[in-house]
């Protein structure tokens, strides 16, 4: 089993420092490998280190990962940028990363959290209740999943 293996493996067993310990040696031996660059920024996360892991997220990034790693990375950055204040890094992030993932649902749920956090309201509930309609399998929901995508952007429209 080599390093990186064996970090996911004690990350998986919950020992998150033993874990980020070796991500963190492989991290500086290996600063262009974007999947440990990546998985060294999750791990930092882990342990509440966000704002140690934000270089790492970006430096995974702009080397390059595989298509799911990518996913998580605009995941990770965007919702940490989102937990440390950063609101405008953390949309721009996730708006990012849904260019080139358009339509992912994750990364739409934690834009609309972004909106939010900059006053977007509208934005957020508009996001949010579309996600619902299209996502739900509460009989309810579908049956008025119509409706609510109509008015998801239409809150503040007054019908007379």
């Amino acid at each position: 089993m080599g390093n990186l293996e064996r970090a996911l493996y004690l990350r998986e067993k919950k020992e998150f420092e033993k874990s980020n310990r070796l991500l963190m040696d492989l991290a500086k031996q290996n600063p262009g490998d974007a999947v440990i660059q990546y998985q060294c920024a999750w791990s930092l996360d882990i342990l509440g280190l966000e704002v140690t892991a934000v270089p790492y997220y970006e430096a995974a990034l702009e080397l390059g990962l595989p298509e799911d790693d990518a996913k998580g990375a605009y995941l990770g950055l965007g919702s940490t940028y989102r937990t440390i204040g950063e609101y405008e890094k953390s949309r721009w992030t996730f708006e990012s990363g849904l260019a080139k993932f358009p339509g992912d649902k994750a990364l739409l749920v934690f834009r609309a959290m972004a909106f939010y956090n900059l006053g977007q309201h509208d934005l957020a509930m508009e996001s949010l209740l579309k996600i619902i309609a299209e996502t739900s399998r509460d009989r309810e929901i579908q049956s008025y999943a119509k409706a609510i995508e109509f008015y998801s952007d239409k809150l503040d429209k007054v019908f007379t």
